[in-house]
């Protein structure tokens, strides 16, 4: 008889319980959580693999899920009331245990959140009156979905004016806009864009509708991972859009921008501690039960010194990133180092606990779907969707830059 290793996605025991005591997040933070917990067990979890194993389409996209998390109030964690936020005393942290929480289940939820809130959602609030009823209000409430665009074919780590080719020029009292953006999670279902544009040898940012004359969303990417999250290209040309539409002052774009990223890369960072803790419960599960030699996984000393490095590295890198975000809370726009190091670092760790996953698997860490009985195994899962996180929202490489920067100066450095 054939031994069924796994049910179709059951889920491990949550280990989070057991082997972390938090002395950083405050009490408040600390019942988001639990609250982010019950709706992920409640509605992510029972559709968490089609989510992250169906080809990007449109018709994939989880509009309902998203609905209900703005109904819920979760999409309202990062806000103030004044927006129909939350009102929450200490918003980063509370958005970070929710990005957490949320990776845990799928990554792929998690990045659209991060778009949603942390970067589309952030920028707007640097907008007018106007463009937080009109923009920001219907997004909070999950009635829109929105998008953030900085990159382009040539331009992502670099954001300068001499790399930026998309472009707006003041006529009259209207913005022009020309150009082309690449990798926009959430385009090709969103409704808005919050835009990098080069305006003159300065760099602004704008809101523009989707719908608009003169815009055009290519189809989705496909991607080896996160495959729940949407990218495509969008093409401007000779969009009109009213200077109501402009987010913060002229030649001021690059500074809310990176100033998002940076908000949003502390949300990457609690994503990878998601899914390193998400890899780790289930190899732990998976060691209590399977044999080889007359002995369960887990009695091999080998295999139990791995799981003690896994969790000493979670355990440091949901420090960092939980630093971060409180130093953030206290008014830092940029709180560096904390934010480069547990970006680099907690996405780091998620791709090499996610390829030893795989191999404590062996040949069902491989598999999507096992053609016997239609089981699953999350492990390679997290270990598709783990290596865009070294990548977006800042490489890893950047990030260390940005902290050897903090030891020697920029002036030092370049």
């Amino acid at each position: 008889m054939t031994e069924k290793i796994l049910s179709k996605r059951e889920m491990p025991e949550r280990l989070m319980s057991k082997i972390y005591h938090d002395m950083i997040m405050p009490e408040e933070t600390q019942k988001i959580r639990m609250e982010v917990r019950e709706f992920v067990n409640k509605e992510v979890i029972p559709i968490a693999h089609e989510l992250g194993a169906r080809t990007e389409d449109k018709k994939h996209f989880p509009y309902e899920l998203i609905e209900k998390m703005g109904k819920s109030g979760i999409l309202g964690i990062p806000f103030s009331k004044e927006v129909g936020g939350r009102g929450l005393e200490y918003p980063v942290c509370g958005t970070i245990v929710a990005m957490e929480e949320l990776a845990y289940a799928s990554n792929s939820l998690a990045a659209i959140y991060d778009v949603q809130c942390m970067l589309c959602g952030n920028g707007l609030t640097y907008g007018s009156d106007y463009i937080k009823d009109r923009y920001l209000k219907p997004l909070i409430k999950g009635e829109k979905i929105g998008s953030f665009a900085t990159t382009e074919p040539d331009a992502s780590t670099d954001l300068s004016v001499r790399t930026v080719t998309t472009t707006a020029e003041k006529v009259g009292d209207k913005w022009i806009i020309n150009g082309r953006k690449r990798f926009i999670s959430n385009s090709p279902v969103a409704s808005y864009v919050a835009l990098l544009c080069r305006t003159g040898e300065t760099i602004t940012e704008f809101v523009v509708d989707l719908d608009a004359p003169g815009v055009t969303v290519g189809e989705p990417d496909k991607k080896i991972g996160n495959k729940g999250q949407l990218t495509a290209d969008i093409y401007f040309d000779d969009v009109e859009v009213g200077d109501e539409n402009r987010l913060g002052d002229v030649g001021k774009g690059l500074r809310i921008a990176l100033a998002t990223l940076t908000f949003g890369r502390i949300g990457i960072a609690s994503t990878g501690v998601g899914m390193a803790q998400s890899a780790l419960d289930e190899v732990v599960d998976y060691f209590k039960h399977r044999e080889a030699f007359g002995k369960k996984l887990g009695q091999f000393q080998y295999w139990q010194f791995k799981i003690v490095d896994w969790m000493t590295a979670i355990e440091n890198a949901r420090n960092l990133t939980y630093k971060a975000a409180r130093r953030r809370d206290e008014g830092l726009e940029f709180p560096e180092p904390e934010s480069a190091m547990a970006k680099f670092y907690a996405t780091q760790i998620a791709g090499d606990i996610a390829r030893d996953a795989v191999q404590a698997f062996g040949g069902y860490g491989f598999l999507n779907e096992l053609a016997a009985d239609g089981s699953t195994y999350k492990v390679a899962e997290i270990y598709r969707d783990s290596k865009i996180a070294e990548i977006y929202e800042g490489t890893n490489e950047i990030q260390k830059v940005i902290i050897a920067r903090q030891v020697f100066g920029k002036e030092f450095t370049g």
